[in-house]
């Protein structure tokens, strides 16, 4: 079943209920800048654009992660997490632009869409602007 919003996800277990944990959210957050500095040393080619967005995009993933994992939550899939971002922080432009990466990398990883150099460049961008509104909202928690 596809849950719809944050409360779905709680009901369906996709979303439990944990202790609190600041060490595995500090442990997160590290490894994503850990990622994110490699990440930046990279020169792609074209062709390898589409490895430094999921390098990005898994960045992103762990930071809310973060935030979950402070708040006291697991979640299970990277619907879940868009919702919490919506229905729980109240960040609609954040889960907008969350949920359009999400799917663009699904994209890329499920289906083997190709994606054009411009577009990647661009996704990317916008996916550094997310980890920075990311940071913010993690620092605040």
């Amino acid at each position: 079943m596809n849950e719809a919003t944050w409360n779905e996800c709680v009901i369906n277990n996709t979303s439990l209920k944990i202790t609190p944990d600041k060490a595995k959210a500090k442990s997160l957050v590290e490894t994503a800048m850990q990622r994110i500095k490699f990440t930046e040393k990279k020169t792609p080619d074209s062709e390898e654009l589409k490895f430094v967005y999921e390098d990005y995009y898994s960045s992103m993933i762990e930071i809310i992660h973060a935030i979950l994992s402070i708040k006291g939550y697991k979640v299970m899939n990277h619907l879940c997490l868009g919702y919490y971002l919506r229905d729980i922080l109240k960040k609609e432009k954040l889960y907008k632009e969350f949920d359009n990466a999400r799917i663009k990398r699904n994209n890329i990883v499920y289906y083997g869409k190709n994606t054009s150099e411009i577009i990647l460049k661009e996704d990317i961008e916008n996916i550094k602007k997310l980890i920075k509104e990311l940071e913010k909202t993690y620092e605040a928690q």
